[in-house]
């Protein structure tokens, strides 16, 4: 089964398995002998940025203009693999850098300094909650105005510029400020590193006069770097399985929930392997809506406690076993905590960590690797879906609207629902249009 639904099981070939600036059929990433040489004209700190962003699976860089990016903008612009697309505003590009990196995997924006950068800043918060790579780029000042207590237009009217340094701090994983270009390369590639391997925004502010300017380092094509995939202890991931297969086998009628941070974990594909070879019942939480397939004769619909699809809170929470894969359990998710769900019952996957029910817990256990070690050692058990199918009604087809009469909700979310197909994807804000599209049957191959 396809099961590469809204891109949760992460980016494009290009930056696939925590190899980056590799061929998609590369085992790895060698340091390649003879690379070619750059014309000194050419070799300079925006080229390499260019070039490192199309290596990690960048081809589209969101931006608004401002006097303080724009070398590095007319370096962007250049790079043959990328193209820049100018936005309204910068919290719209880093909205649209937040979607692609769902869509893609990795995801940038570009913006002018302070004025731009606390104008991004939501998007980037959003990102790094949601864990999202986003290499945010800011143009920065001048770097010979560092240090000489001059007050810059775009700041806030101090001559200290670390602001918008402090505010990125608290929401991005790493922050990089390039003020020379000694080790420019080092400090570009560490942050875009970062933000692959932590699978969160990063922050990363490039003086205004160093763009064009060439250097030695830039005066080969980048080197590829490779990161290593995170891998499992050995040991914990077979001890991990072996209490959760203990656990399983012996409940009567166990259920799956799939979690938000199925993406961040790239597990999707190895939680659908797991429903396949153990016949479960699955739901999703509401964050999760769209990162598993809903085609599946054995979805069961929204887990949301009290709020949840039709007939499915009684299955899970009557389950006398259910694994979460990737949960989050905040107030919005959980109803305002008031899930009927016992610990004891529970086994907690995240994306490197496995807890069985009141303990023991595993550290260092890579979820993908889990379910799919799991999918091949847990016994057969559809008891908790055939309770399902004969407790489900189906529900009713809303009437049509009639001439002159006001639209209703379910009859606007019935032509919704119509519209649908696998090549669409939803965006729905928190609230009415959240409670009603988690009604919706997504079809196959729609985020």
């Amino acid at each position: 089964m396809d099961t590469h639904v809204g891109s949760v099981d992460g980016p494009s070939p290009a930056a696939v398995n925590g190899a980056v600036g590799c061929p998609a059929s590369a085992p790895g990433c060698p340091i390649m002998s003879s690379h070619p040489v750059v014309s000194a004209g050419e070799a300079s700190l925006g080229r390499h940025l260019a070039r490192r962003l199309v290596q990690v699976g960048v081809s589209d860089v969101f931006a608004v203009p401002g006097d303080f990016n724009l070398t590095l903008l007319d370096h962007l612009v250049d790079e043959p693999g990328l193209r820049l697309i100018g936005c309204c505003n910068e919290l719209n590009a880093g909205y649209a850098a937040d979607g692609y990196a769902r869509a893609r995997g990795v995801g940038a924006c570009a913006v002018t300094f302070t004025v731009g950068g606390l104008s991004v800043l939501n998007a980037i918060a959003g990102a790094y909650s949601e864990n999202l790579p986003v290499i945010c780029i800011a143009g920065g000042p001048n770097s010979n105005d560092y240090g000489t207590n001059r007050i810059l237009h775009h700041t806030i009217g101090i001559p200290d510029f670390s602001q918008e340094l402090r505010c990125f701090q608290t929401v991005t994983c790493h922050q990089a400020v390039v003020t020379n270009l000694d080790d420019a390369h080092e400090q570009i590639d560490t942050a875009i590193a970062t933000a692959l391997r932590e699978s969160k925004p990063v922050y990363l502010s490039i003086s205004c006069n160093l763009p064009g300017l060439p250097h030695p380092t830039f005066t080969r094509d980048p080197v590829p770097f490779f990161l290593a995939p995170r891998m499992s202890n050995k040991m914990g991931l077979e001890a991990a399985v072996e209490a959760t297969v203990e656990f399983l086998n012996k409940a009567v009628k166990p259920v799956l929930v799939a979690g938000p941070k199925l993406r961040v974990a790239k597990a999707g594909k190895a939680f659908v392997d797991l429903v396949d070879a153990s016949g479960y019942a699955y739901a999703i939480m509401p964050s999760a809506k769209g990162f598993v397939p809903e085609t599946h004769p054995h979805f069961l619909g929204t887990y949301w406690g009290a709020v949840s699809t039709a007939f499915c809170a009684e299955i899970v929470e009557s389950a006398d076993a259910y694994l979460f894969a990737g949960p989050i359990f905040n107030d919005y998710s959980s109803v305002g905590y008031s899930f009927l769900l016992k610990k004891d019952k529970a086994i907690i996957v995240q994306p490197e960590r496995v807890i069985v029910g009141n303990g023991p817990a595993f550290g260092c256990v890579m979820m993908k690797e889990y379910l799919s070690a799991l999918a091949k050692r847990v016994q057969k058990n559809n008891t908790a879906y055939e309770n399902y199918k004969r407790i489900f009604v189906p529900e009713g087809h809303p009437l049509k609207g009639e001439a002159n009469e006001p639209l209703r909700v379910n009859v606007l979310f019935k032509h919704i629902q119509d519209m649908l197909t696998g090549d669409s994807a939803v965006l729905a804000e928190t609230g009415d249009s959240w409670f009603n599209c988690q009604k919706l049957k997504l079809p196959e191959g729609c985020g």
